[in-house]
Formats: structure tokens, sequence, C-alpha cells
């Protein structure tokens, strides 16, 4: 089970939204290459980079912030990017830049042509990300609610070659009240492509919780608030995911 550290990026801050409101935001460092290092240092083998102004703006708005990141630590771990991705021209240009994986979540509800093109071009590097609550699928920086179901689009995706879905329940995302693990574990169950949870891990009983499952097919887990603000302890988390890990081994 790998913790992936979020690194949420607005006006080229790092900080951390309360359910996806722009408006609720923590600044938690000015500098997130900094914040990228400090995170690889303590064991991180992935980061999470969103791009919150891009997200909302349909176009990449952090770029020279994300550029930095790779610069620092993109040689040496996976980093991947998801916020306001809308073309082929965009994700080449990150992927050239040192990126490793692109997540495409409105886009690829919206334009599944896109989508389809983006696996075709760029097969090994797309994720998807599917946001969500009570099962529907919500788009543009989760402000529209879709009448979608999650696990008839993530199978949709799967098919077209996507790598992942990062499965994301908005009603917790930024909380601290525990991964929705009945939805998430729902949707692992219905896909060959592994899925990645996101939205409230807490604690280390959440990691227990999903290393328990991870034979299910949830092989990562993005975690945000609860590593900022102290609720997990980053380094202990992983040893204990990667201990479990290799019990299972």
């Amino acid at each position: 089970m790998l913790l992936i550290p979020a690194i949420d990026l607005k006006d080229g801050h790092c900080v951390r939204l309360i359910q996806g409101d722009m408006d609720q935001s923590t600044i938690f460092s000015e500098d997130p290459a900094a914040m990228a290092r400090s995170w690889v240092n303590k064991g991180a083998r992935r980061l999470h980079l969103v791009d919150l102004n891009g997200a909302f703006a349909g176009k990449p708005k952090n770029e020279a912030a994300i550029r930095r990141i790779l610069a620092e630590v993109g040689n040496e771990v996976d980093v991947q990017l998801g916020g306001g991705i809308r073309d082929l021209d965009t994700i080449e240009r990150y992927l050239d830049a040192g990126l490793r994986y692109v997540i495409i979540g409105t886009a690829a509800v919206k334009n599944p042509g896109f989508l389809q093109d983006a696996c075709t071009a760029f097969g090994g590097h797309i994720i998807v990300g599917l946001d969500a609550k009570d099962g529907k699928v919500a788009t543009d920086g989760w402000s529209k609610l879709t009448g979608h179901e999650v696990v008839d689009l993530g199978k949709k995706f799967q098919d077209y070659g996507v790598e992942a879905i990062i499965y994301t329940d908005i009603g917790r995302d930024g909380m601290l009240s525990g991964i929705n693990m009945e939805a998430t574990l729902k949707l692992a169950r219905e896909l060959r492509i592994p899925v990645i949870a996101s939205g409230g891990l807490t604690s280390i009983e959440d990691v227990e919780a999903l290393c328990a499952v991870e034979s299910e097919g949830i092989t990562a887990v993005i975690t945000g608030r609860a590593i900022y603000q102290g609720t997990l302890e980053f380094k202990k988390a992983q040893a204990l995911a990667d201990k479990l890990g290799q019990k299972k081994d």
C-alpha cells in the first residue's frame, strides 16, 4: 500500500481545502518544492500534485511551481498531477518536464474522446480522477454533480487503457472523517486496474484497514490534511503499510 502525499497548489502556495472550497484554504507552505523535498526525505515514493486554480480555470495556472517541484524531486520519485489538463499539448509538455502520470478528471467525463486520444498517445501515463458524492460523479472542481455512476465510468475508462482510477469521496475530503471504504471497495472489485483511494484518510487505523483490502485492488491512498496537521505521521504510516504488505507476500 503506497501512501501518496498531496501537494495542492493555489496561487503558487501549498494549501489544503475543505471539501474543495477555494474560499476555505489553509496555506501549509509558501515553497511547494521544499515541501515536496520534505515528503521525499520522509520516504514518499510518489507525490500527488493538484493545480487547484487550473481545475477551476480549465487550464494550467501553477505551472511554474509544478516545474520547480519536478526539478527538485522528479528524478527520484514518480509525480502525478491533476487540475486543468484539457488538451494533448499540455499533457506532452508536462511529461517532457518529468511528470510520470497525468490525471484527467472533468475532461474525462465531459469529453471521453479526449481521454481516448490521451491513452492512445501517452499510454502508461494517464490516470483518471473520479470525484463522487453518493456514488455520482462530480465535475468542474466538484461544483457540478452529474448523473453518472462511478462504477459505470470506471469500467468505460478502464477499457480506454487508463493506468488507474483515483476515487475521491468529496463529502469526506479535507474533513478527516475516514476513507469511504464501502464505496472505494465497490469500485475496486468491479475493475481490473488499480484504484487509488482519496478523501478522508485520518489515522493509522485507516491505513491498516486499507492494507487489509489491498488484494481487492486498492493499491495506494492519497493523504493530505492528516499528514499536514499531524493526525497521521507519514513516515511511520508508510513503514507500517510496507510491513503489512510484506506479511501478505
